[in-house]
């Protein structure tokens, strides 16, 4: 039999690459962290090679954030404060003027497998204490644990397509609503939805694709230096993560606290008109079906603009964030030999210019 008695405690919690210490794919970490600053944005679908750091990426950026005060016990991450972030037990309570104790959490970072069910995904009854106590119970799926988080679905081109359905309306609305052999429940269900895919394994439907706030391509670095880095980064880190990570402590310090600012800052970002019309401009001119490319592409502008500390979007804003927002939202055209992104700099550049 094996003492416990003399073993030391350790932070048992696996260790994630550091967000700072990704070398290259910047649009990915761009729309990552403006999501983050504006998770209103709608998400972002990275679409790219494999073995390109997709995983790490996402990990990396939910691990940056800081902690989240939540009520203690509550399965749902229910803010204490915001009544679009509470469970109905919750917001009950607060109603009522009852006490709610606190507690502080890491933001959730909630994996998707691909052969999740529905009621995986939204949440079901509680067989358990349907057998035991006779009581229907809900019992919460990944979309409540999810809620002030960020949802990861690796491979969303290879999810059914009426799950990816679900995602996309929860996130869209900030809600999850079940209805489950005579239970109704409805919870917050507030995150950033990314997804990941290999475009050679098949796309997304058009109509599911537009759905997502922002599209960012990312490719295998050809490089020998830069992959020589890399992996000797990497390395390092699978070695001795203890060290890597104190060696970015203060650069992960300092984007953390730089994401923090931008999130107080968004709410007092001014769009000029003439801009705002430009913006629509180029939707019209690239016939982009709906609306929903003009509302991205404002929030990504002023998220980006609170990003680099003003308090009005530029041109340049627009510039650095228009192709993520609007590049998977052109109708494809097999003939056509121009890339899409190229696609939208060149009206933007027409409009703009």
């Amino acid at each position: 039999m094996v003492s416990t008695e003399n073993i030391v405690k350790t932070n048992v919690e696996r260790p994630v690459f550091p967000f700072t210490a990704i070398i290259g794919q910047e649009e990915m970490k761009l729309a990552l962290i403006l999501n983050v600053i504006d998770p209103r944005i709608g998400g972002v679908m990275i679409m790219g090679d494999r073995g390109t750091g997709k995983s790490t990426t996402i990990r990396a950026v939910a691990d940056l954030l800081p902690e989240i005060q939540v009520v203690a016990g509550d399965a749902f991450n229910s803010s204490l404060t915001d009544f679009e972030l509470m469970s109905e037990d919750v917001k009950s309570v607060v109603v009522n003027d009852g006490k709610l104790e606190a507690d502080y959490k890491k933001v959730p970072m909630i994996d998707l497998p691909l052969g999740a069910t529905e009621d995986r995904v939204c949440g079901t009854i509680d067989i358990e204490k349907a057998l035991t106590e006779g009581i229907k119970a809900f019992e919460p799926g990944l979309l409540a644990k999810a809620n002030r988080g960020i949802l990861y679905v690796d491979e969303v081109n290879l999810l059914d397509d009426h799950l990816v359905d679900i995602l996309l309306d929860s996130a869209a609305s900030g809600w999850n609503t079940v209805e489950r052999e005579g239970i109704s429940i409805r919870h917050p269900a507030r995150f950033v939805l990314v997804g990941s895919g290999n475009p050679e394994e098949g796309e997304l439907r058009p109509q599911l694709l537009d759905r997502f706030g922002m599209h960012a391509e990312i490719r295998t670095v050809r490089d020998p230096e830069t992959r020589v880095q890399i992996v000797e980064q990497r390395s390092n880190f699978d070695n001795d993560p203890e060290t890597a990570l104190n060696a970015t402590r203060a650069d992960q310090e300092a984007l953390k606290t730089k994401i923090l600012d931008a999130q107080n800052r968004l709410s007092s970002v001014d769009l000029p008109l003439d801009l705002r019309v430009k913006i629509s401009q180029v939707c019209g001119t690239l016939d982009v079906d709906g609306l929903r490319g003009d509302i991205v592409t404002n929030r990504a502008a002023k998220a980006y603009a609170a990003y680099n500390e003003r308090s009005e979007v530029t041109v340049e804003d627009i510039e650095n964030v228009i192709t993520l927002c609007l590049r998977h939202r052109l109708r494809k055209d097999p003939l056509e030999s121009i890339d899409s992104g190229d696609k939208v700099q060149s009206v933007f550049e027409e409009v703009f210019r």
